[in-house]
């Protein structure tokens, strides 16, 4: 499908249209709801059924895909700034994706190995979720008056790589008076790979946080790896889909702060329920329902209607008070 949709149906130097960008939206979210179907009708093993194994997809996919979202805005104020037309951006978004898909399975794979090593790691990528959601809870909204020549990426590349301030059609890099340069094209990708190196280093261990400390480190891996994948996959469409209406869902990074506030609670939970306990007993105040094999762990139902109405009371709002103009 990856190839069909970047390879095939968008080899045409131009934009999708709306419409397009739309269906392979739904072509995506179908494709990963019959994943889930997938695997709650054939997973199966005597820790966690087919079903448990769905639903904790489905967390995480949904997560993913709303903090995802947060990349449109930092995607759109870089190729506004760079002048980029619609016809090239997807270019960009192609190799962007191809780079992201690499770069995720590698923390994955290192990020759950060192979980599974060293256990206190979750309390501290819980606390690290914690600051990241209060930062952006109370961070300004100066994006738009903030220069993208600011950018730490820019900054760099622009003392240590040749650039030309000319686009030569698609091209990353052009000869211009004898010299191997590289275009504004390859620059606004360098941007898009360091935007979701930084993005990556909040939403893995969000994802990590939903999941069972208990689960198998290669059932964790495959959850966290597939559940990236599918919404890296629709980031694209999703881009040229809601471009010009995600800026209107002004409630949008408050609902993720919240979402990324309730992950990094669950992380510290477990360490926190046996803090000052003998025998590693868990505290009084920690509801049963939240206590299984004397593991403390959110059932992963709760995890996803917290999600869900976050993001649902994010877009009624959106829509009930919208942004002046």
């Amino acid at each position: 499908m990856l190839a069909l949709d970047l390879g095939v149906f968008s080899k045409k130097e131009e934009a999708p249209s709306f419409r397009k960008a739309v269906a392979w939206c739904v072509v995506w979210v179908s494709l990963a709801g019959a994943f889930a179907f997938l695997l709650s009708a054939f997973v199966n093993t005597p820790e966690h059924p087919g079903s448990e194994v769905a639903e904790l997809f489905a967390a995480a996919y949904i997560l993913e895909l709303a903090l995802s979202v947060d990349n449109l805005f930092i995607f759109i104020l870089v190729f506004a700034h760079f002048s980029i037309p619609e016809r090239l951006q997807h270019r960009v978004l192609f190799w962007g994706i191809l780079g992201a898909v690499a770069m995720r399975a590698l923390f994955i794979i290192v990020g759950v190995a060192a979980v599974d090593r060293f256990t206190w790691l979750l309390p501290v990528f819980g606390a690290f979720l914690l600051f990241t959601g209060f930062k952006l809870a109370f961070a300004k909204d100066e994006n738009e008056g903030k220069s993208m020549e600011e950018n730490f990426i820019v900054k760099v590349a622009r003392k240590c790589i040749p650039l030309t301030t000319h686009l030569h059609g698609n091209s990353f890099w052009a000869v211009e008076n004898g010299r191997r340069v590289f275009t504004p094209l390859f620059l606004v990708l360098l941007v898009v790979e360091g935007t979701d190196l930084i993005f990556a280093l909040d939403s893995i261990p969000a994802v990590l946080g939903i999941l069972p400390p208990g689960m198998a480190i290669e059932e964790r891996r495959f959850i966290a790896f597939t559940s990236n994948i599918f919404a890296i996959m629709g980031l694209r469409s999703m881009y040229f889909a809601l471009s010009g209406f995600v800026q209107y869902v002004r409630f949008l990074k408050p609902a993720l702060a919240f979402i990324l506030v309730f992950i990094g609670i669950k992380m510290i939970l477990p360490w926190a329920a046996k803090l000052g306990q003998p025998d590693g007993q868990i505290a009084a105040w920690v509801p049963e329902l939240f206590v299984n094999a004397g593991v403390v762990h959110l059932p992963t139902q709760v995890s996803l209607g917290v999600i869900g109405v976050i993001l649902a009371i994010a877009i009624a709002l959106s829509v009930a008070f919208p942004k002046k103009a």
